[in-house]
């Protein structure tokens, strides 16, 4: 898979088991209006016997994961029209798992210029706010970037433009077919529903198949997890998902890094303002090797708050703030 402030993104159907309660008015003589035991038990009996979430049956599977593909996104793609604060940590572990050094670092995070990463503005290290003179000097490298994109795009030709039309239905197909390559790659299987902060889920097993030939680079890499996933009952969107390595995985045909067996990692997500499934929580926990000769046990994560669309008034903000 309610954040601060407020677009893959789950809906809620919920079934509320009331409890019944016998009581009479301090008012009234116990022995006139005393309540019969059978009468009792006869409404415990009613209210045990109403049907709970999990005594539900579950949707139909192709008809409901045909849902979920329509609603899967990035991260990033989920983050586009926003801005927000995210709180990252990165830990260097022990061989026993404790913590020897952590750095904590908070960044106001705003879109990236088409083709770009997102703009990611460090505003507190370490529990350290930035200087005011170093944010100046950021904000002014920014903007004068942005200004140079905007005169950029008034000289663009039609066949500039035609280019970079190529370019997003390239990246759309591609998207598309990895997000085909989790069911060929996986065995997918629902588990069960489950409520997640108050929204019921339906929750799904991806088990590698044995024999799997991924299209994508992405489907290459999803080989070598297994992962549990819970998604959104009523919205179809992506609620939590965690994955674990039941491999070593390569990077760079293992000259850079490899990742060994057991790394874990979880996704969680949060509706922010009832409208949209936004990243909430990532933190991750593993070994390694990099460069075939260090190896190291690493954890962290990022939390992300405070979301609000990003506008016009955003951007003018930023330039305030200078």
């Amino acid at each position: 898979m309610d954040t601060q402030s407020a677009d893959w993104e789950p809906r809620e159907i919920r079934v509320i088991a009331h409890r019944g309660t016998v009581s009479m008015s301090p008012s009234t003589p116990v022995t006139r209006h005393r309540v019969p035991t059978t009468l009792v038990l006869a409404i415990a009996a009613l209210v045990c016997a109403r049907p709970t979430a999990q005594d539900r049956p579950l949707p139909d599977f192709n008809a409901f994961t045909t849902q979920v593909k329509k609603h899967l996104q990035t991260d990033e793609d989920l983050q586009a029209g926003y801005a927000f604060t995210e709180r990252e940590t990165e830990q260097k572990l022990d061989g026993s798992g404790r913590i020897k050094e952590q750095t904590v670092k908070v960044f106001e995070v705003y879109p990236g210029l088409p083709g770009e990463d997102r703009y990611r503005r460090l505003i507190e290290e370490n529990g350290k706010p930035v200087p005011p003179a170093e944010l100046e000097k950021r904000d002014r490298e920014r903007q004068k970037k942005a200004e140079e994109y905007a005169r950029e795009q008034t000289t663009l030709s039609e066949s500039d433009r035609q280019r970079q039309r190529r370019e997003y239905e390239k990246a759309m197909k591609e998207r598309r077919e990895a997000i085909d390559d989790i069911f060929n790659v996986f065995d997918v299987r629902m588990a069960g529903r489950e409520s997640i902060d108050g929204h019921d889920t339906i929750a799904f097993t991806l088990t590698p198949r044995p024999k799997a030939a991924p299209a994508t680079d992405s489907g290459k890499m999803m080989q070598h997890f297994s992962a549990r996933a819970w998604i959104s009952e009523s919205d179809y969107e992506l609620v939590r998902i965690n994955v674990e390595a039941v491999e070593p995985v390569s990077f760079g045909l293992g000259l850079l890094a490899r990742l060994q067996k057991g790394a874990t990692a979880s996704y969680q997500r949060r509706k922010v303002n009832g409208e949209a499934w936004l990243p909430a929580k990532v933190t991750y926990r593993g070994s390694g090797r990099v460069l075939l000769v260090k190896s190291m046990r690493l954890g962290g994560g990022s939390e992300f708050s405070n979301y609000r669309k990003f506008t016009v008034d955003t951007t003018t903000e930023i330039a305030e703030r200078k």
